[in-house]
């Protein structure tokens, strides 16, 4: 009988969200890729292991059966892998990593750079993905970490089989055109006093989306400053969004791992409200034990570190 881990972790996630909908948007599936797993492991096991009921299924005996296994099952192959790499004189492993563009970047290239120099048996192979679906990468076990960000006021999902270790921790400001802050065109930008959210209401604001972690955590902060942010340019990619301003298309927030994308045309503007993010990795509880993943975020985080 072959349980491969992915149709494994599939009935572990319809176990922790109820519903072939939430199973799918937690692990980046499809709700028909879910349905297809399960049936495989119900052909795979002889075993009808999920029933609907209404809009939510609920497994059956044998699906709570099977679900206690999984989980041991995948966590007995993380430890030997685990074990297989601490017996070894010197590290060597392949590992899959998801970036998003700024991680990518910024980040990517000298910790790969340092990473390579201490541990030359250790291959990074690196994937982009959307930085909002970190977590349900690692989750459906397409890479063993990934670059993410959480935002205190839309914080990421978190749960037993994924860890979030924190990188670091950045407060953001506001960029505004180099020289031609929108409130005040008398003033120049450089070493300009910080300003309020509430002092920029009035501004044209580039932002995400607003169903985005970053999105919301953005119009979550401006509607405490008692506003609705007017967007006139939805926009995801930060060299982007960065380069409108610098072009007087309005303003954005900032922090300095964005300003090493793009510098040019635009000034930062200090916020006297606290709005942060955090910088993480995402990593499979299991694969945290790793020789090798340990090499790797330690690398991440020394080049993270402000």
């Amino acid at each position: 009988m072959e349980l491969p881990a992915v149709q494994l972790r599939t009935l572990l996630e319809l176990t922790r969200s109820g519903t072939m909908t939430a199973a799918a948007a937690a692990l980046g599936y499809t709700p028909g890729a879910v349905s297809q797993h399960i049936a495989a492991l119900e052909r795979a096991t002889g075993a009808e292991l999920v029933r609907r009921t209404g809009r939510r299924v609920a497994l059956t005996d044998a699906g709570h059966t099977l679900a206690v296994h999984a989980e041991r099952i995948l966590a007995a192959q993380a430890e030997a892998v685990a074990a297989l790499e601490r017996g070894r004189g010197e590290l060597r492993a392949r590992l899959r990593l998801g970036v998003f563009g700024t991680a990518a970047a910024v980040l990517l290239p000298p910790a790969l750079r340092r990473l390579g120099a201490r541990h030359p048996g250790v291959r990074v192979e690196s994937r982009e993905v959307e930085v909002d679906q970190a977590y349900a990468e690692v989750c459906a076990g397409r890479v063993e970490l990934a670059l993410g960000l959480d935002y205190p006021d839309a914080p990421l999902v978190r749960d037993g089989a994924v860890e979030l270790v924190r990188l670091r921790s950045e407060r953001f400001s506001l960029a505004v055109p180099d020289g031609r802050p929108p409130w005040d065109a008398r003033a120049g930008c450089a070493g300009a006093a910080p300003v309020s959210l509430a002092e920029v209401a009035d501004c044209d604001w580039i932002l995400p989306a607003a169903g985005s972690y970053y999105g919301q955590a953005v119009r979550a902060a401006c509607r405490r400053a008692g506003f609705e942010p007017r967007v006139a340019h939805e926009v995801t990619d930060t060299a982007t969004s960065l380069a409108m301003v610098g072009a007087g298309l309005g303003v954005a927030p900032l922090t300095e791992l964005m300003l090493r994308l793009r510098s040019a045309g635009i000034a930062a503007v200090p916020l006297r409200e606290p709005v942060v993010r955090h910088v993480v990795v995402a990593v499979g509880a299991e694969a945290r034990r790793r020789p090798s993943v340990a090499a790797l975020i330690d690398a991440l985080r020394e080049d993270a570190t402000p």
